[in-house]
């Protein structure tokens, strides 16, 4: 039987008790929304840029925390990881970068962060930033690589390439202290589940520490939901469906690697499909019962 760690099980071993994410807008874009690479953003990516939605984007960085924090310790939660959820987190001028992520650090009860971005959103000045703040905080880079085949990229207006994926991993993994976790969405357009499994085996021997799984789902205003809504591509209807190939893509990861996300979660009026996408732990529960 594989042995699988998530990370909820990983972050109580390493700080001896349960630590969550609090989700940032840290006031970024993208260079698929700035005009640098595109305007309407990725195919499947929302006007929202990802961002949870209990995210109120017109606070502040340090009245998010707090907000996040205080709902937090509700539920028993003690420890945090600040988390740059929205948009390319190290899309910005250093110096802008600096002062965000500084702030993001400045709660007592925050141990560490998580910047989500893009492969070729990842410089030498960005990563030197980044191995300073690691060298006192747990530091993570959330890579959006989605898919290791270019075909599928160009597909779903990533604009970036697999080589663009592979060199921001080598660049992060130079250094020791930081966690690389890549992105990958099940079920985009055109991909066969050899694909998908393709994908597993190569993050793998790029030494990525873990992988948060999300399937293709679609919501409106984004390119997808005109070809979904048209039958040009289509999603998992049944959560059963996508838990079949999620449980064969983590049964061709590296044991090491650590499960940071089991599907996506969208529960807003903008859904549009699969319904069960609403439902935050129905994939989880049905491929942990697989292993």
């Amino acid at each position: 039987m594989l042995n699988i760690c998530t990370v909820g099980e990983y972050w109580k071993e390493k700080f001896g008790e349960k630590v969550y994410r609090v989700g940032i807008d840290g006031g970024f874009t993208c260079p698929t929304r700035d005009g640098t690479k595109g305007t309407g953003g990725c195919y499947f990516c929302d006007e929202k840029g990802s961002r949870g939605v209990y995210i109120m984007s017109s606070d502040g960085i340090e009245k998010q925390i707090e907000a996040g924090i205080c709902k937090l310790k509700k539920r028993g939660i003690n420890k945090f990881v600040s988390y740059f959820q929205s948009y390319t987190g190290t899309y910005a001028p250093v110096d802008v970068l600096r002062k965000k992520y500084y702030t993001a650090l400045l709660h007592p009860d925050v141990v560490g962060i998580s910047v989500s971005t893009r492969p070729d959103c990842i410089n030498k000045e960005s990563i030197g930033l980044l191995n300073e703040i690691a060298k006192e905080y747990y530091t993570i880079v959330e890579l959006g690589i989605q898919s290791v085949h270019q075909k599928s990229l160009d597909l779903a207006g990533r604009k970036h390439t697999v080589r663009d994926s592979k060199e921001a991993v080598g660049m992060l993994k130079k250094s020791r202290k930081i966690e690389v976790v890549a992105h990958v969405i099940l079920g985009l357009p055109g991909e066969t589940e050899d694909d998908m499994i393709e994908t597993a085996r190569v993050l793998s021997k790029w030494g990525v520490n873990g992988v948060k799984l999300h399937h293709l789902y679609i919501v409106e205003g984004t390119p997808f939901s005109k070809r979904f809504l048209k039958g040009d591509i289509k999603v998992y209807e049944n959560p059963e469906d996508y838990a079949g190939i999620a449980k064969e893509f983590i049964s061709n990861l590296s044991d090491s690697i650590i499960i940071h996300r089991f599907s996506g979660y969208a529960n807003g009026e903008r859904l549009i499909a699969p319904e069960w996408t609403r439902d935050r732990h129905i994939a989880r529960d049905l491929i942990l019962e697989m292993f």
